[in-house]
């Protein structure tokens, strides 16, 4: 029987839309889409830059909580409310995964709220990190 793990953390948003950030099967842990409020002062930036730091912040704290980390991450999808942004929030997006190399979505769809300039989901392996990476090139 496969363990499964909810990880909340105490947003009103996850419990009027009844989700949870985290939710690990096993080794898989996939990570609701997060946006860059800061959990603690309730604030968000408004700068797109410290919004991504945020959400990455937000992101690994998340997967810490499942003993995970942000190199587990093999998967993300980046939601970018300003397709302007898009290639300087993707360079710094690139900063951030640096040598972990997900597969990557990219989209700017409206999100929830205008003060939102980005948003990310990821999908991560516990013990990725640690794995044998091998790395094909066919272009």
């Amino acid at each position: 029987m496969a363990k499964i793990i909810k990880v909340k953390t105490g947003s009103k948003f996850e419990e009027i839309a009844s989700y949870s950030r985290v939710v690990a099967v096993d080794n898989w842990i996939f990570v609701s889409n997060t946006a860059g409020r800061n959990p603690e002062t309730n604030e968000m930036p408004d700068d797109v830059f410290a919004q991504t730091d945020q959400v990455f912040a937000n992101i690994e704290r998340a997967l810490a909580a499942v003993d995970a980390c942000l190199a587990d991450v093999v998967t993300s999808k980046v939601f970018i409310q300003n397709p302007a942004d898009v290639g300087a929030v993707m360079e710094h997006i690139g900063s951030k995964f640096k040598g972990i190399d997900p597969t990557t979505t990219v989209t700017c769809p409206p999100l929830g709220s205008t003060l939102y300039k980005v948003e990310l989901e990821v999908t991560a392996y516990r013990g990725a990190s640690r794995g044998d990476v091998e790395t094909v090139v066919v272009a």
